[in-house]
């Protein structure tokens, strides 16, 4: 075309520049952001892109890896930070900018976890605290779930009268070791509940242990004090041989001997909890953006993903956008643990908050945002480095585990779908689940998730051969019809121990019987006969132990074994018997076996067919 002057082709530098300065970055930043943040234009960055091969948008956002390749090229080391460390940079920023007000952090009351082995009265003690009843209504009495609540201090003579505290129970029972991390790293102070007729045990130890890792004081009441059988001496003796010295032994741990069904001491328990925050000095502030930590989360039919967080620093409002682990979300609602509705929870309070886009994981950090388009492109590229992982995880075959599925071939495999009422059991079963494979019986879960049995899990555990097991959740009704129709097992449980031998019972099951042979004795055949219609008969004499009607046999014949049966009849002189022992002597026809000759050796033994054992 005549006249036409072609545009000037975009040129890319292809060198890199040299390093000059230094940025901060965040997971998932977009393409605007770092090209503002690398102070160039952003079609120059789309371009360099596109020379590595990567088509981008504008506001399409990076991984981190890819974001430092593209800031190095333009001459910027990078430091990359996760949004949680960002938003908090940003918020502390701005209190610091601002006249003194905002800055102001205000003492909070405490966070205490209440910990301890199963059974030792952790939750009979809460309730007296509470003064309501949450043991009667746990499965077999055992905490599943971690419970959040708070306290107000209501002794009027009390010094710490009026004062709140903070209180997580969790679980004992040796399965939930997840949950009592967690529970000690969202905590101040940690309760350690010891019966004083049981002494130290296991989940104890193990408690301490998470009190330690998480640099937390502890305070130990020793409770059960009003049975006849109690020893709190030897309770104390006991943890001080662990290094917690009571304070009356010239140690420094709090020892504080309770009842929780008598209520003996809780004041005093409560007392020196709030002695030991003040020693900590333990402060937040109410006017900056909330921040916190997802205790637990679950699927409420009615309403949707329904989280349990402590608001650890800031206050958070009803209609606050925030970023939860890969999920975002605006609050429509938040309760107290006495199903309140709150317009705002400033820090150390328990709530459970509605308005989630999908189900955080149970420890997740929580983070409020003023963007929540932001939010949404957080949560996004979250979801996708998820999903891409899973995928990773599932596709990637090596030698090594090639090796390993050749190796495994014989084993038989269990597949299971899991569901449960919140995501720190279904976190804490899978896991369970996983230690009770062994080399015999493979426990795989192919689905895990939370809220009730569906009927696309049931078509799933149809698809697969699978089997569906429910903690404390139950199938819809039309899962229930499927189930049927198709035969799919569903076992519903609400017990972890009841759950544990169930599996074990399942994974006995699909193991090979072994078989258990039992000798019972030997004939020796002197003489053969024919009979008309019922074939050849031996005429035998009894050389050792008995021989039985239903006996099964073996003939030898110069200690080899010709042919292996059972008894067709057994006779003694014209009569049928039903068994002959030593000494004796009786016509035996074997089933289905005529070749009999004298002098062969009638071998009569019995099986029994065993079950497997798994050792788990």
């Amino acid at each position: 075309m005549k006249g036409y002057v072609p545009p000037p082709r975009l040129t890319v530098p292809s060198e890199p520049q040299p390093i000059t300065r230094s940025i901060t970055i965040t997971e998932g930043i977009s393409v605007k952001d770092l090209a503002e943040k690398l102070g160039i234009r952003a079609k120059d960055l789309i371009a360099r892109l596109l020379a590595r091969g990567v088509f981008a948008t504008i506001n399409q956002t990076l991984d981190a890896e890819l974001a430092s390749e593209m800031a190095r090229f333009f001459g910027a080391d990078t430091n990359v930070i996760s949004f949680e460390e960002q938003a908090a940079k940003e918020i502390s920023e701005a209190a610091s900018g601002e006249e003194g007000a905002a800055a102001e952090a205000v003492p909070r009351p405490p966070v205490v976890t209440i910990m301890g082995h199963v059974d030792h009265g952790k939750t009979t003690l809460l309730d007296s605290i509470r003064s309501t009843s949450v043991a009667e209504g746990e499965a077999g009495g055992i905490t599943q779930h971690i419970g959040a609540y708070k306290v107000r201090i209501q002794d009027s003579e009390s010094p710490a009268f009026g004062r709140e505290i903070v209180f997580l129970d969790t679980p004992g029972h040796e399965a939930f070791t997840r949950m009592r991390a967690r529970g000690a790293k969202a905590t101040d102070i940690v309760v350690l509940v010891v019966a004083a007729d049981d002494g130290v045990m296991p989940q104890t130890l193990e408690a301490i242990d998470h009190a330690h890792a998480a640099e937390v004081p502890i305070v130990v009441a020793v409770n059960k004090v009003d049975k006849p059988d109690a020893m709190p001496d030897r309770v104390k003796k006991q943890l001080a041989d662990r290094g917690l010295m009571p304070e009356d032994w010239g140690g420094t741990t709090v020892f504080v001997d309770v009842s929780a069904k008598q209520k003996t001491n809780l004041n005093l328990l409560l007392e020196m909890i709030c002695l030991v925050a003040d020693l900590q000095e333990l402060k937040a502030s109410p006017d900056r953006a909330a921040s916190g930590v997802v205790l637990e989360a679950k699927l409420d039919r009615g309403r949707g993903p329904v989280a349990t967080v402590l608001v650890q620093n800031g206050t958070l409002r009803t209609g606050d956008n925030f970023v939860v682990g890969n999920v975002y979300g605006k609050v429509r609602a938040m309760l107290d643990d006495r199903s309140n509705q709150l317009e705002q929870a400033p820090p150390s309070t328990p709530v459970e908050i509605l308005g989630m886009e999908g189900l955080p994981q149970a420890g997740d950090q929580f983070v409020v945002v003023a963007d929540r388009d932001k939010a949404r492109g957080i949560s996004e590229y979250r979801e996708q480095k998820a999903r891409e992982a899973m995928l990773a995880k599932s596709s990637r075959v090596s030698l090594e585990g090639l090796a390993e599925q050749m190796k495994t071939a014989g084993t038989k495999e269990l597949n299971i779908i899991l569901k449960a009422d919140v995501g720190g059991s279904v976190e804490v079963l899978t896991d369970l689940l996983s230690k009770l494979s062994n080399d015999k019986v493979r426990l795989k879960v192919l689905h895990s998730g939370v809220g009730a049995i569906t009927e696309t899990d049931v078509l799933l555990a149809s698809a697969s051969n699978a089997i569906i097991i429910g903690f404390n959740v139950r199938p819809e009704r039309k899962a229930q019809e499927l189930a049927e129709q198709d035969k799919v097992d569903i076992r519903l449980h609400s017990i972890i121990y009841e759950l544990q031998d169930e599996i074990k019972r399942a994974m006995s099951g699909l193991l090979e019987p072994t078989i258990k042979e039992t000798y019972q004795g030997r004939a020796e055949v002197l003489e053969t006969f024919r009979i008309p219609k019922v074939g050849t008969v031996a005429g035998c004499r009894i050389i050792d132990g008995i021989v039985k009607r239903d006996s099964e046999v073996r003939l030898l014949r110069d200690n080899v074994v010709v042919f292996k049966g059972k008894v067709g009849s057994l006779r003694r002189f014209k009569e049928d018997a039903s068994e002959v022992r030593n000494g004796m002597e009786c016509g035996i026809a074997v089933a289905n076996y005529g070749d009999i000759k004298a002098g062969d050796v009638i071998e009569a033994f019995a099986t029994e067919r065993i079950a497997a054992e798994v050792i788990a």
